[in-house]
């Protein structure tokens, strides 16, 4: 089969050619994959992963071969997936029933692809703030893919969002995805929130927690600006309006019950993954080398495939 290889004196870091066919596992679904949006985490692990691995985290596809233990999909379905092992980037690959979620026959391919790492780490930390209904939530990074879907499903559940974005020129876009307010700076918000979902780091993370209110989270989920989060002295010190704090993480591969709740995701038609810019994934190197351009939507790479091998 074909896959896209990590290649440190190719253009982008990559190589496409022919690699050994998978082996699952006895928990593992082989999968014919149709899609894959290429996420953040997977092109900063380019530069140190081992030249010949497969990168990629998640995609969506279909069921070539069930897993031999008997559980998960069946061969035939649709499954939007995820996998630590990433070996993503290819024409089929093998991957956990424990992260892999049936979606329904007509979801297209390309929008599946946008959900499993962004949608569900955004639900999962929606959900890691506790009761929103009625109560202030700060989403660091609004425009991201994940910070889209969380101001949606943060909105949904009831809370006031309040969306930080950089580019003005999308704050209609993200009060029109269910944002209260939404400002360039964190230096725009004037009262405390409950809770916040950080996609940033740096200094953002540093501000977001001092806009916490008294028994507030701030979900650290990203850390796009690349630098070091330094702290105040006191920064910790709490007073009666300020106790309780505290700042938190999640690891999305290794979060238990992932195939239902990206089943919901996957099933659900209203759920706005924004502009798909859909490109062969013979153009991945070349995007990649590019710099990796995403405008205001994500790039998704349609996998073509030739006949598997008798």
């Amino acid at each position: 089969m074909l896959a896209w290889t990590t290649d440190p004196g190719a253009p982008g870091g990559l190589t496409l050619g022919e690699v050994p066919e998978p082996a699952p596992l006895p928990h593992e679904l082989l999968v014919q994959v149709e899609a894959f949006a290429p996420n953040p985490g997977d092109l900063a692990a380019l530069d140190g992963a081992p030249a010949g691995s497969i990168p990629g985290w998640d995609g969506a596809g279909a069921v070539l071969e069930p897993a031999a233990d008997g559980l998960g999909p069946q061969a035939g379905e649709r499954v939007l997936f995820l996998g630590l092992a990433a070996q993503g980037w290819a024409q089929r690959r093998a991957v956990p029933h424990a992260s892999t979620a049936v979606a329904p026959a007509e979801a297209s391919p390309e929008h599946l692809a946008t959900l499993p790492v962004p949608a569900t780490s955004a639900l999962r930390a929606v959900r890691r703030l506790g009761a929103v209904l009625g109560r202030r939530v700060l989403i660091v990074g609004g425009t991201s893919a994940v910070g889209r879907f969380a101001v949606q499903l943060a909105a949904r559940s009831g809370a006031q969002v309040i969306a930080i974005a950089r580019d003005e020129s999308r704050h209609g876009e993200l009060r029109a995805l269910g944002a209260a307010e939404v400002h360039a700076t964190l230096a725009g918000v004037t009262r405390p929130v409950h809770g916040a979902i950080d996609m940033i780091g740096g200094q953002h993370l540093v501000d977001a927690y001092a806009l916490l209110e008294q028994g507030g989270t701030v979900i650290a989920l990203g850390h796009a600006a690349g630098a070091d989060e330094h702290f105040p002295y006191g920064a910790f010190v709490a007073d009666p309006a300020t106790s309780d704090r505290s700042i938190t993480s999640f690891f999305l591969g290794t979060e238990p019950g992932l195939p239902a709740e990206m089943a919901l995701l996957a099933a659900d038609g209203a759920l706005d993954a924004g502009p798909i810019d859909v490109q062969p994934w013979t153009e991945l190197a070349a995007w990649v080398e590019g710099g990796a351009a995403r405008g205001a939507g994500r790039v998704v790479l349609r996998v073509d495939h030739a006949p598997r091998p008798r």
